[in-house]
């Protein structure tokens, strides 16, 4: 095992890696779930749906603002501090949550979630780094992906067979025991490894000034998407550019940045957040776009579109193990290269779909493009973490969360804005450009065999 897993109790450090799996599958469980819920949310609190979408943008918008100056605060404090910060928020938020009766409060209880949720984010990777040896990194990698798509997939059914006996408040209450699990597994099992030896002490204006950045890029990228007035788009751009351009100036020098520069330095680094951040992007214009396409364009019944949506979550989930093994034998940059490759053919096949095209078609291309996505998730995680150096695992890590939120937000934007410019065909125009994103991606993901 690695030097830092024999500092878990027992010499169990599977117990360890049981309770980070577990706090990332409530994570991305919980993202599915509300989503599916807000129609119910909205229709028990007389809310109307425009206003319902915050019980989701809340905990998007914390998730983006706190990611790295917790990332950061993991690389002083060490990884496991942070991430059991993070596992008791979100426990608390989640009863807060269930409590709620008006749609402000839940709003803001989701808001506290999304925080503790970005604490486990922040350091999940750095902590099975630390439980893994060198040679099997992929496989925990694999492993990581393997329990975030199975909490995405899961999620609407999971919602759907609560809300047809239980009232939505039980979405978020039922969260709590297993949360509870997760954080007693945690508590005694997570090895505890020395912080890294950061002279600067934390600095809070830094943390605060990438919290409204990056915060403000995501409003930014919503409101030219939903084609907000000019001065709304100006004032979120000049917001986010000040804040960003004043994060800069202030952190510049420190050894351990909140916006780690030192590690985009690196180019085998920066080429695979770049490369996930078109992934990611591919995969929201899909998630968004693909409901849509199927039951607008194509005609296709919603218990049809229910099943081909499950296809590709499904065969990511079962890719995952596998893609992180070959990690550990293969260069990530090919299997990364060779996936979004794939990708982008299976959502180009989507995109040239006609209404006379067979379920069986559409299947296949769907499960082509979780091939495509299994295969270049786990190698480049790998590849990320691989590329840190030990005292800034944290920062790797959550800069890892971040392309993932930031490429699915601009997906779910560039969808907007495709329906707002051409559109009911805008849809189809969102697939197409999905296999676009997912084509630059393996070109930048080829890259690395030069940066190497």
């Amino acid at each position: 095992m690695s030097a830092a897993t024999p500092s878990a109790p027992n010499g169990m450090p599977w117990m360890a890696l049981l309770s980070l799996l577990i706090a990332v599958f409530l994570g991305s469980l919980d993202q599915s779930v509300a989503n599916t819920a807000l129609p119910a949310i909205g229709e028990a609190l007389q809310s109307t749906p425009a206003e319902s979408v915050w019980v989701v943008h809340a905990y998007q918008l914390a998730v983006v603002a706190v990611l790295l100056p917790l990332a950061a605060l993991g690389d002083r404090w060490g990884p496991r501090k942070v991430f059991l910060l993070g596992i008791v928020l979100f426990n608390l938020a989640a009863l807060a949550s269930a409590s709620a009766t008006q749609l402000e409060w839940l709003a803001f209880f989701r808001a506290i979630q999304g925080v503790g949720a970005a604490g486990v984010m922040s350091v999940n990777l750095a902590l099975i780094q630390n439980i893994y040896p060198p040679e099997k990194l992929g496989r925990g990698a694999g492993m990581n992906a393997l329990i975030v798509g199975l909490g995405y997939s899961l999620g609407p059914t999971v919602a759907s067979l609560l809300l047809a006996v239980l009232p939505w408040p039980w979405l978020f209450g039922l969260q709590a025991p297993l949360g509870l699990v997760g954080l007693m597994l945690a508590w005694r099992y997570l090895p505890r490894t020395a912080p890294a030896k950061i002279d600067a002490p934390y600095d809070r204006v830094l943390a605060l000034l990438a919290a409204v950045c990056f915060a403000s890029l995501v409003f930014t990228l919503s409101a030219v998407a939903q084609q907000k007035g000019l001065a709304v788009v100006l004032a979120a751009l000049g917001q986010m550019l000040g804040s960003g351009g004043w994060l800069l100036l202030r952190q510049r020098g420190q050894a351990a940045p909140v916006l780690p520069v030192d590690l985009m330095r690196r180019p085998l680094f920066s080429l695979s957040v770049f490369t996930s951040f078109s992934a990611f992007t591919t995969q929201g214009l899909a998630f968004v776009a693909l409901p849509f396409f199927f039951q607008q364009q194509l005609d296709r019944p919603p218990l049809e579109t229910g099943v081909l949506m499950s296809v590709w979550a499904l065969v990511v989930a079962l890719m995952a193990p596998v893609a992180g093994s070959l990690s550990d034998r293969y260069p990530p940059a090919i299997l990364g290269g060779v996936g979004l490759g794939i990708l982008s053919l299976g959502m180009a096949g989507l995109g040239l779909s006609g209404v006379a095209v067979s379920f069986g078609v559409m299947a296949l291309c769907m499960a082509l493009c979780g091939v495509g996505f299994g295969l270049f998730q786990s190698p480049n995680l790998r590849a990320i973490m691989a590329s840190a150096p030990a005292h800034r695992t944290s920062g790797a890590s959550g800069m890892v969360a971040l392309a993932r939120l930031i490429g699915q937000a601009s997906g779910a934007a560039l969808v907007a804005l495709c329906f707002n410019l051409f559109g009911p065909q805008g849809a189809g125009h969102a697939v197409m450009l999905g296999a676009l994103t997912a084509g630059i991606g393996a070109v930048l993901s080829m890259a690395r065999l030069r940066a190497r």
